[in-house]
């Protein structure tokens, strides 16, 4: 049976689609783009909006008790690969060995304007 999970501490699904659902011992995690809850601000930069669109599905992770160190795999979307070294990086400071498998696609746009977007999914 599947569950919804929500938290206020990651922005919230401003569509049809849920910020996550949990399936038994699986969590998927929809796409989050790098909005502070707190501010509904986008920082500036790819590495600043990887960096919040990480801390986004921390919090809704968080919620079922899951960690970072439980993502089996993500997809990155960028609005331009030739930032994908800067994403790159900072994606490297959150997720360690053994990594989550991983696709990353260039796409025209994202949603405000947002420059990434990432997606996951947890395992236990």
């Amino acid at each position: 049976m599947k569950q919804v999970v929500t938290t206020k501490k990651a922005p919230c699904a401003v569509g049809p689609y849920s910020q996550a659902i949990r399936v038994q011992d699986t969590l998927y995690v929809s796409g989050q783009l790098p909005i502070d809850a707190k501010t509904g601000m986008m920082p500036y930069g790819v590495e600043k909006q990887t960096e919040q669109s990480i801390k986004n599905i921390q919090e809704i992770l968080a919620v079922e008790g899951f960690l970072l160190s439980d993502v089996v795999k993500t997809t990155v979307f960028l609005s331009d690969m030739n930032e994908f070294a800067i994403m790159n990086g900072m994606y490297a400071n959150y997720f360690v060995s053994p990594f989550p498998s991983r696709s990353t696609v260039a796409v025209a746009a994202l949603p405000k304007g947002a420059k990434v977007e990432i997606e996951c999914i947890a395992q236990r």
